[in-house]
């Protein structure tokens, strides 16, 4: 009887090591699971941020576009810098709006004065092009735009093209 106690309890303690391996083996694989999950959330997580500042641009394309729109006349335009001759919609004063590309940033100017850039600081301006087309019916202009994530490791770039007509500019 003594022979059949002791080979019991040799046994439960060669169970207790069995089940603490597998116990250890499960939250092994539960840990590597969570945490593979959590690079994957953080890896979308970023791709997200960087497509969201890709598509500043065509933000930064419609407010350009808009002020183009209002404007009746082109006082001075070159590859990157565009002023427009425009009217106030709340005093009907005459104004003036300006686009300019410096380094990085597209800057607003209303009457000279700078408003603000109009990307965020975490979209770079790669590229910025003003072509004027005058006919004899009136003006247009043709925008491209390029920009990128200062986020981005990979340099992507997203590209915006645009033809706008002055308003104020039809005969």
């Amino acid at each position: 009887m003594k022979i059949l106690k002791l080979e019991l309890k040799n046994w439960q303690k060669g169970y207790a090591i069995l089940e603490l391996l597998f116990y250890m083996s499960f939250f092994l694989v539960i840990s590597i699971v969570v945490i593979d999950s959590m690079i994957i959330m953080t890896k979308t997580f970023k791709e997200t941020s960087i497509q969201r500042d890709l598509t500043q641009g065509g933000v930064i394309m419609e407010r350009i576009s808009r002020e183009m729109r209002q404007a009746y006349d082109i006082s001075a335009i070159s590859a990157s810098d565009l002023t427009l001759n425009t009217t106030d919609i709340f005093s009907g004063a005459d104004e003036t709006v300006q686009f300019l590309l410096s380094g990085s940033d597209i800057q607003l100017l209303e009457n000279a004065a700078l408003t603000g850039n109009l990307n965020l600081p975490n979209v770079a301006v790669a590229g910025l092009s003003f072509t004027q087309i005058t006919t004899v019916s009136g003006k247009a202009i043709k925008i491209l735009l390029t920009v990128r994530s200062t986020n981005d490791a990979l340099n992507r770039t997203a590209d915006f093209y645009d033809t706008v007509v002055l308003r104020g500019s039809y005969n």
